[in-house]
Order: structure tokens, then sequence, then C-alpha cells
């Protein structure tokens, strides 16, 4: 068995990983994803040949880990298998990246409908065979529709988590970590530095925070990813302030109409149907304007580090008031405005200072640093330990640290680095 990262190999994005089995006969490819640079241009795995394929499997609908894959069809027709949620949100983001950054794509849309024509759509519990191989699909917990891949390959098994959370959330369980059992995990890493604080504590504070700029007379711009984070913070404001006038906008609506249609694979489904039947989707530019203009008003919307979408039409109007605030509930990459207004105050070097209060909350979707290893020391029979998606910090760091407390060797191949097990 050959091992072969392509992406995300000591670096956190761009997930892609290829398993080559039976004298190097049949490979499956463990997520095809994109990164993006500092000028927003996408950012593709490593190269791999589509027709020697035997499956693509996608762990979820999140870029890094799903759009470079209809690239794999300007040649060739493989498998791809993915959970149901995750063929149709993936849908929406591609074509989203399609509208934003066609210029810069190796495929057009003719190439992801040749993906979803040749999709495999899945449940999580479920076990599927692809030739000679038994692959079952489990909980990732990440977000809904989620999942890691176990590939048993005759004598020894694989278990690829992606991304990865052990709590439940609103929108999604936990992984069950009871019954994990695999000869090698291929395990992210984003965060092996770090532990988040509890959640109930962030959600407490992040509530607390909103309420009091709420009493002062001003408005709250909620800058949220459109998949997931978007309708986890809409849930917990139906939970918490089902009364107040919350507003959500852009590709959050669709996403949270699908959810909803998709309700099998979300947790507190009745939090999200009280959070779509108390809360308005923004419908036009009026309504935009009309919120931006009355005090005490809650608008979600993407995107999540304010490089672009609605939330930086919001930003622009909102921001000169000191009264108003700026909640930024995702992780804020180097070179993204959200970083930017964190550490600086300003959206953009040269542009005026955002007057409006601005809080960060970490409502990661990751595990951190102790649930990895958590998970790493509940699988069974664990033979071989593969660390990617992560900074190299975070990789080494996890990495000793299970070795001392297990005794298992870890491996951290860069990108393009092969490991033969």
């Amino acid at each position: 068995m050959k091992i072969t990262v392509l992406g995300a190999g000591r670096e956190v994005g761009r997930s892609a990983v290829a398993l080559t089995l039976n004298n190097n006969e049949d490979t499956v490819l463990l997520d095809y994803g994109t990164s993006f640079d500092e000028n927003d241009k996408p950012v593709f795995p490593l190269s791999i040949a589509p027709s020697k394929l035997k499956a693509v499997l996608v762990t979820h609908a999140h870029l890094d880990h799903i759009g470079a894959v209809p690239f794999l069809y300007v040649s060739a027709r493989p498998l791809t298998i993915a959970t149901s949620l995750t063929l149709v949100t993936g849908k929406l983001m591609i074509e989203d990246m399609l509208r934003l950054s066609g210029y810069y794509l190796p495929y057009e849309y003719p190439e992801l409908v040749a993906l979803l024509q040749n999709a495999k759509a899945v449940n999580i519990g479920d076990s599927v065979e692809v030739d000679n191989l038994q692959i079952e699909i489990l909980n990732a917990g990440h977000i809904p529709g989620s999942c890691m891949f176990k590939i048993h390959t005759g004598s020894k098994s694989v278990l690829y988590t992606g991304d990865i959370n052990t709590i439940d959330t609103r929108l999604v369980k936990g992984i069950d970590l009871s019954g994990l059992s695999a000869d090698i995990l291929i395990m992210e890493s984003t965060y092996g530095l770090y532990n988040h604080p509890p959640r109930s504590r962030v959600e407490n504070k992040f509530i607390e925070t909103i309420r009091s700029v709420i009493e002062d007379g001003g408005t709250v711009l909620i800058p949220s990813f459109s998949l997931g984070r978007a309708q986890e913070i809409l849930a917990l404001l139906a939970d918490w302030m089902p009364y107040a006038n919350v507003y959500y906008d852009g590709m959050a609506r669709e996403i949270m109409r699908i959810y909803l249609d998709y309700s099998s694979y979300i947790n507190r489904v009745d939090m999200l149907k009280k959070a779509y039947t108390l809360f308005d989707a923004v419908s036009d530019s009026r309504m935009r304007k009309r919120i931006c203009s009355e005090p005490g008003n809650i608008v979600v919307a993407p995107a999540g580090m304010l490089k672009g979408g609605p939330a930086a039409y919001y930003i622009k109007r909102l921001g000169s008031n000191p009264k108003n605030a700026v909640i930024l509930v995702s992780f804020q990459a180097a070179t993204t405005p959200g970083r930017k207004l964190l550490v600086d105050g300003v959206l953009a070097e040269g542009e005026q200072m955002v007057k409006a209060k601005v809080f960060w909350f970490d409502f990661s979707s990751h595990a951190g640093a102790d649930e990895l290893i958590k998970l790493a020391k509940s699988v069974k029979g664990l033979e071989k330990l593969v660390l990617v998606h992560g900074s190299e910090d975070s990789i080494f760091t996890l990495g000793y640290r299970l070795k001392e407390e297990t005794g298992i060797d870890f491996y951290a191949p860069a990108n393009g680095e092969s490991i033969q097990l």
C-alpha cells in the first residue's frame, strides 16, 4: 500500500491524498480541494492521472476538500462517492467558485455536471463496495453531511478523517469515538497546537456581547461562512434570542433551505426550523438599506473573512458607527480583510479605521489538540498514523505528543511525498 500526499501536506487546505493498492493497480483519491492565494486565485493540489482512479471519496463540501474534483472530469469519468447532502451543497459551492474565479479555473460547468452524473450518493452508516474494496461511511462531526471514510483493503484498513469534530453542536453530533478501529489512520491536524474553549462558555459570552450592543442602540454584523457556520449561528440566536430582529443574507439563505430538506443530517433540527420561522432572509437591496438604517438589528452574512459577499456591503455601512459591532465567528486567515480588521482596525491598507466595535469568538468546527489525541487513542488496532491538513508546527507537535503517549510512529509527508506501508 502506498499513500501519496498531493495536497494539505504540512499545510492547511487543498486536501488530497492518493491511496494506491494492489501492486499499484488500484488508486483511491481522498478529497481533491483548492486553496486560495493572497490574490484570491485558486491553488490546486498536485496532479494525478484521473483514468487510474477507482474512486474519489469526498468528505464534505468545503472547497478545500471538493473544489478541484471537477478538474478530474476534463479527461476521465471516475466514480465520486460522497453523502447526498455533500453533493447538493458541493454543487452550490463549486458553482459559486465558477462565478467568482472562473477565469483562473482549469475546468468549466460541464465538468461539474459530469462529476454529478458520475457520483454515488451515500449516507452516514452506509457501507459500499467498489470492485474489491469495502468502504464504510462514518460521521465526521464537522458540518452537516461531512463524513470519514474507512477503506478495507483485504488484510488492512485505512481510516481517513477529513475535517473532524468530537463535540456536539446544534447542527452536527460529534464523532462517536466508541467502536473506531483501523490499522492506518490519516488524520487532520489543523489545531494540533491548541485547544478550543468550552463551547458553552463561548456561546454565553457571544450572546452577552450581542445583547450589550443591541441595548446600547447598535446594530450587529456577524460575518459567517455560508456553509454551516451561518446556520449554526442562526440556530443559536433562535435558542437564546428568539424575539430579536435577525436577518440572514447571501448563500446562507439557500443553504438554510437545503439543510431543512436534508434534516436527517441536522442534530437540533428543531432549532434550525425555529430560526427559519422566526428570522428573515434578506430579499433585496431595499431591505439591506433598511437593516443598516434601523438600530437593534442583527444580520448574519457571508463572507466569513470579509473577502466579499453581502458582509462587505454591510460593514461599509455599519463600520463607521461606534455603537455598532462586527462579531467574527470564524478563523481569519493571515491575508484576509477579517484578519486585518482584528489586528489593525482597518479592512485594507489606506482605508479609514472601522469605528464599530470588533469581536472574535471561537466557533471552530475542527477538533482541538486534546480531542485529536483522544480520537487517535480511541482507534483500536492502530499501527500507523499519517498527519495532514495542518501547519508544520501543528503536525509535528501533535505527532510527537501522540508518539510519547501511545508509542505509535507518525508520518508527516510534504506535498508530493509517498509512504510505502
